[in-house]
C-alpha cells in the first residue's frame, strides 16, 4: 500500500499597521465638529440683534443675562438662590385671562389714580398670559436717569402689583426695556441698563411679599422690542414688563 499524502496548510497572518484606520474616523469626526462650530459662529454674527435676543431668551429662560457686563448680577445668582420649585395649586377654577385683565383695569383705576397712565395691559389668552406694561412718561420716570434706582412712583406701582399677585397661582417673568436713545450717563449701556432695571424690579417685588419662587426669570432686552414701533425713541418704550402666567389648578386628592 502506498503512504497517503500529508497536506500542510500555511496560514498567512497579515498584521495591520499601527492603530489600523481608526484614527481616520476620529479625525473626520473632529473636522466635522469644527466645521459645525465655525458655521454656528458665522450664523450668530450675521443675525439681527432681535433674533439673537429671541434665541438667547429661549435657551436661557432662567438666565438673567442677554449680554455680559454686570458683575453684580452674576454675584446675585452665585449667592445660592434656589431654582423655582413647583408652585402650590388650588382646586378652584382659574378665571379667564380677559376677566383678570378687566379686574386689573378696574382696581388700577380705583387705587392708582394719578399713576394709572403708567400702566398698559395686554393679554395672550391662549397662553393664559397677562402682560402688565409699566411705562415711563415724559417728566415722570420710573428710574433715575442712567441708573437702576427706582423712583418713589415706580415703587408705589410695584407695591400695588405685588399685593395683588403674591397670593395668586401665577408665575412672573420680569422684562426690562429701553428706548433707542443711547445711554449717556453712568457706565451702563442699554443692554446692561435694561437688565439691571429688571433685577431692581424683581427685588422690589420680593421686598413687597412676592415669593421668590413665583419669579421664574428676569431679562433685559435693551431697545429691541419697542412698545411703540413707529417711534423707537418714544420715552414710553422705557418700561418694565411683568409677564404674568396663570397656572392650571390640580384637584386636591381625597384621602
Amino acid at each position: 500500500m502506498s503512504t497517503p499524502p500529508i497536506i500542510i496548510k500555511k496560514v498567512k497572518k497579515i498584521v495591520a499597521g499601527h492603530h489600523g484606520g481608526s484614527w481616520k474616523v476620529a479625525y473626520a469626526d473632529f473636522l466635522a465638529g469644527m466645521m459645525t462650530f465655525f458655521l454656528l459662529m458665522w450664523l450668530i454674527t450675521i443675525m439681527e440683534p432681535k433674533q439673537r435676543a429671541q434665541i438667547a431668551a429661549y435657551f436661557k429662560k432662567f438666565n438673567i443675562f442677554q449680554k455680559a457686563g454686570i458683575s453684580m448680577l452674576m454675584e446675585y445668582y452665585k449667592s445660592g438662590k434656589k431654582p423655582p420649585s413647583k408652585l402650590p395649586t388650588v382646586s378652584q377654577e382659574i378665571p379667564p385671562v380677559k376677566g383678570e385683565a378687566e379686574y386689573f383695569r378696574r382696581i388700577i383705576e380705583t387705587n392708582l389714580k394719578s399713576l394709572r397712565e403708567h400702566v398698559l395691559i395686554n393679554i395672550e389668552e391662549e397662553k393664559k398670559v397677562l402682560r402688565l406694561e409699566i411705562i415711563e412718561l415724559v417728566n415722570k420716570p420710573l428710574f433715575y436717569s442712567g441708573s437702576a434706582e427706582l423712583t418713589p412712583d415706580a415703587k408705589k406701582i410695584l407695591a400695588f402689583f405685588a399685593k395683588e399677585l403674591r397670593e395668586r397661582p401665577v408665575t412672573i417673568e420680569v422684562e426690562g426695556h429701553t428706548d433707542a436713545v443711547p445711554s449717556r450717563r453712568g457706565k451702563l449701556g442699554n443692554w446692561e441698563l435694561s437688565t439691571a432695571r429688571a433685577l431692581s424690579t424683581m427685588l422690589e417685588l420680593e421686598k413687597n411679599g412676592v415669593p421668590p419662587e413665583k419669579i421664574i426669570s428676569i431679562a433685559g432686552y435693551a431697545d429691541n422690542f419697542p412698545l411703540f414701533k413707529n417711534n423707537p425713541f418714544d420715552p414710553r418704550n422705557r418700561r418694565i414688563t411683568l409677564v404674568v402666567k396663570f397656572q392650571e389648578p390640580t384637584p386636591i386628592s381625597k384621602e
